[in-house]
């Protein structure tokens, strides 16, 4: 076999592999890339039910705010811990990469939700609160909403554990750094949390 026959055919293996390779590369990025949009939409999701468990707070303290007597202090510390929800600052459109950043939207979180639970607790004094009908149907959309927080956050960390998976895999491993694919926080349980909070009211109850 003449050199030039063994020279194409090298270069001849040579581009298949160079093919093959981007082929590889070019699926890889997209199937990374899907999983990256199906985390940030499953974000979306999560944000989506905290704002409206927060635009549902801002409904009912402008309920319990009427009712007489009620006490100031625990209205004032459900609108701070829900101003404080809105001062942090996540990237928009896309999961947060930083886990300092989810640990404070996941704090401030928190907050509103204790804060929300000692407002309910209070109400719980005055059952002329109670009995109004738009009060009563505040309790049934906080009820499903904070479920609903559970589900979506659930679904996140499903997201967010597929994306890490496949980043971290040999060989998508090789080229996911090459183009800002870089391991992402998730939510952390605190104990109880996988049983969302009951929003509940005692009729029986007496001032």
């Amino acid at each position: 076999m003449s050199a030039g026959k063994i020279l194409l055919i090298i270069l001849a293996a040579i581009a298949a592999f160079v093919v093959v390779l981007g082929l590889w590369a070019m699926g890889t990025y997209n199937n990374l890339v899907g999983l990256q949009q199906g985390m940030n939409s499953q974000w979306a999701q999560v944000q989506n039910v905290y704002q409206r468990r927060a635009d549902l707070v801002g409904n009912l303290v402008n309920t319990v705010a009427g009712a007489a007597n009620f006490e100031k202090s625990t209205l004032t510390a459900v609108t701070d811990a829900r101003a404080s929800v809105g001062r942090v600052q996540l990237p928009a459109g896309a999961a947060p990469t930083d886990p300092a950043q989810l640990a404070a939207f996941e704090k401030a979180q928190g907050q509103l939700g204790g804060a929300l639970s000692r407002l309910l607790v209070v109400s719980e004094n005055y059952p002329d609160l109670k009995a109004t009908a738009n009060f009563r149907d505040l309790q049934a959309q906080l009820e499903g909403t904070e479920n609903r927080i559970a589900v979506e956050r659930g679904r996140f960390n499903d997201s967010v554990q597929a994306y890490n998976t496949a980043i971290k895999s040999f060989p998508a491993v090789l080229i996911a750094g090459m183009f800002g694919h870089s391991v992402h926080p998730y939510f952390t349980a605190a104990a109880g949390a996988e049983t969302a909070p009951k929003v509940q009211f005692d009729f029986s109850a007496k001032p």
